[in-house]
């Protein structure tokens, strides 16, 4: 593994040299607007602990971080990068009713430089509606598809990922999110597949027949049927999932699976100790096998308050200090168009972050005045500006080219081969 030198990352020292200037506050502004306190940004030599405890610094409104989003972001090889999001999808926020793409929405998807995107199609956390919901899922991308064909294509093999980069098109990639869909029939693993669903993730919070999900206190890990799934889904050559699983499930697929597997979205909880983040023992282990691990831009990148950029910048540091960078990149957990934060978006925010608690469905600490955006990251080409962020802070070309995509198509790649 990279010393700190060669990873190329600022000491401490130079960081706080530059921040200095900036006057702290933790005094509130908007009241519905507001950037929470957001912790200064501290990269970490490889033989230093990361910092758990979160600084506060400027307490600045929404509005100011979308302003900051807006500025000109540039990375000179991005065009021509291979950009994936192991977990995102064209869009707006809380579709549904699985309205049509407008032709805003088709835009952004234009905008953003993304070559393919790991869309989840299965519904979660049901057995008696999962199937018929994942079902109807699948046939509303495809017919969006048939819909813009100069803009999307389906992805059922490695090589549709070339051809979507060649023709500059959004490859979507159909994804679970949940193992509902397959009830106790695993002869649906080969009917998904033969509708074009390419990832499977095991489980999502909670326990299913599979496995235990991460915030089951039992941590029971993979029950015998989880481990016939991952049996045929190695025949299969789909990709297994291991985001919202517990960790003796992450940890006993890692070692289970005879290929390598994904993290399509997490954070690190050395970096914020939540339970939807991965640990150093889970991370090390995905790598170790060959596996992937994508970093979300979700409020649990914090233990507090509003996550920003400089957020997703500590965890994605301190998972390419554990894992290597041949293992790292980024699945947003996120639609491509930007949220405008209206009266209405807030409503509807504030009544789904209740729903998922009235179904148990969701994670600790999901509050309905920190959304699952980043605000300065809030526009369609964010992997622009993260690979941007990056290069500020010295990070070589190759690697963020890894970090956007690069890794994630190494793995689907070799786990579904040519």
């Amino acid at each position: 593994m990279p010393d700190a030198m060669q990873l190329g990352w600022e000491d401490d020292d130079e960081l706080a040299l530059r921040s200095n200037g900036r006057q702290r506050s933790t005094e509130s502004t908007d009241l519905r607007m507001v950037e929470r306190p957001r912790p200064q940004l501290s990269p970490r030599h490889l033989t230093r602990q990361p910092r758990v405890t979160q600084e506060v610094a400027p307490s600045d409104t929404f509005a100011a971080a979308v302003g900051v989003a807006a500025t000109s972001a540039r990375w000179p090889r991005y065009r021509k990068a291979v950009v994936i999001d192991s977990l995102g999808g064209p869009g707006r926020w809380n579709n549904d009713g699985l309205a049509p793409l407008s032709a805003t929405e088709v835009a952004d998807v234009r905008a953003s430089g993304l070559t393919a995107v790991n869309v989840t199609v299965s519904g979660v956390g049901s057995y008696a509606t999962d199937y018929d919901k994942t079902i109807r899922n699948i046939a509303y991308w495809r017919g969006e598809v048939l819909k813009h064909p100069d803009v999307l294509l389906e992805v059922r093999r490695a090589a549709d990922i070339t051809h979507a980069k060649r023709t500059a098109r959004l490859g979507l990639i159909y994804g679970f999110q949940d193992c509902t869909p397959l009830g106790e029939d695993l002869e649906r693993v080969e009917t998904f597949w033969n509708l074009g669903v390419r990832i499977f993730q095991l489980t999502y919070n909670r326990r299913n027949l599979v496995a235990d999900g991460c915030m089951e206190a039992t941590n029971a890990g993979l029950s015998e049927f989880g481990r016939q799934l991952i049996v045929r889904l190695n025949t299969q050559r789909a990709v297994v999932d291991l985001s919202h699983a517990g960790v003796r499930t992450t940890l006993e697929a890692v070692a289970a699976s005879e290929r390598p597997v994904a993290i399509s979205h997490t954070g690190c909880a050395a970096v914020a100790a939540h339970p939807r983040n991965k640990t150093d023992q889970e991370l090390r282990a995905v790598a170790k096998r060959g596996g992937y691990v994508g970093i979300y831009l979700m409020p649990y990148l914090r233990l507090h308050g509003q996550p920003l950029a400089e957020d997703v910048l500590r965890h994605l540091e301190h998972a390419l200090t554990i894992c290597g960078e041949d293992h790292v990149g980024l699945g947003t957990d996120g639609v491509i168009s930007p949220v405008a934060v209206t009266p209405e978006f807030q409503r509807q925010f504030a009544a789904e972050v209740e729903e998922r608690r009235q179904r148990g469905l969701s994670a600790t600490s999901e509050d309905p005045n920190v959304y699952t955006f980043v605000p300065d990251l809030n526009v369609a080409n964010r992997f622009e500006h993260i690979a941007a962020l990056l290069s500020a802070r010295k990070h070589p070309a190759a690697r963020i080219e890894k970090v956007v995509g690069g890794n994630f198509f190494r793995l689907l790649h070799e786990v579904w081969g040519a």
